[in-house]
């Protein structure tokens, strides 16, 4: 962070400095004669401050954030931004918190101009881009990214206060539940350069249509200076459909060959890792991916494009395209246990296009070995949800997956469309391919007692489903270590 005197913080955000009020003789609040410097990260949970952190005490749906401030100063916190006076820290009073936080941050990254606010969206894959975006820019510059996916009202600003007055690029994952959200994000920190991924089906319960979603997405284009720049994907038409409704310089990515970045000769490996030939206007290069899947390939152009815009020679480019691995859990993990299986952990995020990309990579990896597809719930999906569930035990099948297991109530119509096609083909009987059992712990007693040497194991839901643990306990089981 930008190191600021806590009566600095005050004029940014309208607030008032209050002592602590337990260090206050009378037990009163009193305004602040202490004005100590806030040089630690801005944080949001008590757990995750360090010293000379600023305590942001959000009150949410379940938890008052005013209750940790005790909890934060035992960490090292400093100070607070608070509705009212707290008993362990100095702090900024203010009538809205939140709207103090953005203030905070906007503020933030206005005193270092010469930093490149990079801005990501799209249905699915914007966290593993951002991810390898951010290993690609630091080989050329200090580089900040949100960590994980905290890409929402809360996430983008904590991401930005972690800006120093050396960063050059501030790369930001923004996600949104709404119209409006990403607009939202980019009036924190207005991006020079924005990335849209895709528009998919991915929360399509919420907006209603894909339409909505990609009106929602095209935010971040719309937000673009005349100088900046617009990575669309050119074999989405929703995403290529975005560059007249920008003022920046639209770059193209895909396979198509309107894009101005491609990808030529993708091929997969027996570990479900793409390579191809990078293709651009500075000439090509042979690009071989440590992430697995076929679609890291797009991940991977969009973020060629990036790095190429900001001055990376493409060698470079390649070079750190082949060296960046995955950073986020639950997103591809691969592990192979010690008695041979291999566990694919993607469960932190579904749709139906992920889901498709995942049990693409599943077949490609199990070539020649029993592959286990164990599938939770795709939440958000509205009025399609049966369908899209028939669809994904449907295509199962028809990739080869030797056992699909469907895991909790909102997933009988996997099973039930995984029977259904696998019925009307010729290799065993449906029953033997297709389970339905009701809950983590069923799939993890079946799993358990039929897994054998050399079987190939893919995790996939969204999130609140809980299959991510599933994953994880597989890994316990067998004595493998779980990433931290």
């Amino acid at each position: 962070m930008i190191a600021l005197r806590l009566s600095e913080i005050a004029r940014i955000t309208g607030g008032e400095v209050f002592d602590a009020v337990g260090a206050c003789d009378d037990g009163k609040a009193h305004a602040g004669g202490a004005d100590p410097l806030v040089d630690g990260p801005v944080v949001t949970d008590s757990r995750e401050a360090t010293k000379g952190s600023l305590y942001i005490a959000r009150i949410g749906e379940d938890l008052d954030g005013h209750q940790f401030t005790g909890a934060a100063r035992s960490q090292g916190a400093v100070a607070a931004l608070s509705t009212r006076p707290v008993d362990e820290l100095p702090s900024v009073v203010v009538h809205d918190v939140q709207a103090a936080f953005v203030a905070l941050a906007h503020a933030l990254v206005e005193r270092n101009p010469q930093a490149v606010v990079i801005g990501i969206t799209g249905s699915s894959g914007k966290t593993g881009t951002k991810d390898l975006l951010w290993s690609v820019l630091q080989r050329h510059g200090e580089t900040v990214a949100n960590v994980g996916s905290l890409n929402s009202e809360v996430g983008v600003p904590l991401t930005v206060c972690r800006i120093t007055p050396t960063t050059a690029y501030l790369v930001l994952e923004m996600g949104a539940r709404g119209a409006g959200h990403i607009d939202y994000l980019t009036r924190i920190a207005q991006p020079q350069i924005g990335v849209v991924l895709n528009v998919g089906t991915a929360h399509v319960g919420e907006f209603g249509s894909r339409r909505a979603i990609g009106k929602a997405k095209a935010e971040l284009v719309q937000a673009l200076p005349a100088k900046g720049f617009a990575v669309l994907n050119a074999d989405d038409p929703i995403v290529w459909g975005m560059a007249s409704q920008t003022r920046a310089h639209v770059i193209g990515v895909g396979q198509s060959a309107e894009a101005a970045v491609r990808a030529l000769d993708v091929c997969l490996d027996q570990q479900g890792r793409a390579s191809f030939t990078l293709v651009t206007e500075q000439g090509s290069a042979p690009v071989v991916l440590r992430f697995h899947g076929e679609h890291y390939v797009s991940n991977a152009l969009a973020v060629a494009a990036v790095a190429l815009t900001v001055g990376m020679p493409l060698g470079e480019v390649a070079t750190a395209l082949e060296e960046g691995r995955p950073l986020s859990r639950w997103r591809m993990e691969v592990h192979e246990r010690a008695d041979g299986v291999t566990i694919v952990n993607d469960a932190y995020n579904a749709n139906p296009d992920s889901m498709c990309a995942a049990l693409k990579a599943l077949a490609a990896m199990g070539h020649g070995r029993r592959t286990w597809a164990v599938l939770g719930e795709m939440l958000e999906l509205g009025p399609e949800s049966v369908t899209e569930h028939d669809n994904l035990g449907r295509l199962a099948v028809r990739l080869g997956v030797s056992r699909v297991v469907a895991v909790g109530p909102g997933t009988r119509p996997i099973d039930g469309g995984a029977r259904d096609e696998g019925s009307s083909g010729s290799s065993g009987s449906s029953e033997d391919q297709s389970t339905w059992v009701p809950d983590t712990d069923a799939a993890y007693e079946l799993l358990r007692q039929h897994l054998s040497p050399g079987d190939v194991v893919l995790v996939k839901s969204s999130r609140d489903a809980g299959l991510r643990w599933l994953g994880d306990h597989l890994l316990e089981d067998a004595g493998s270590e779980v990433p931290s």
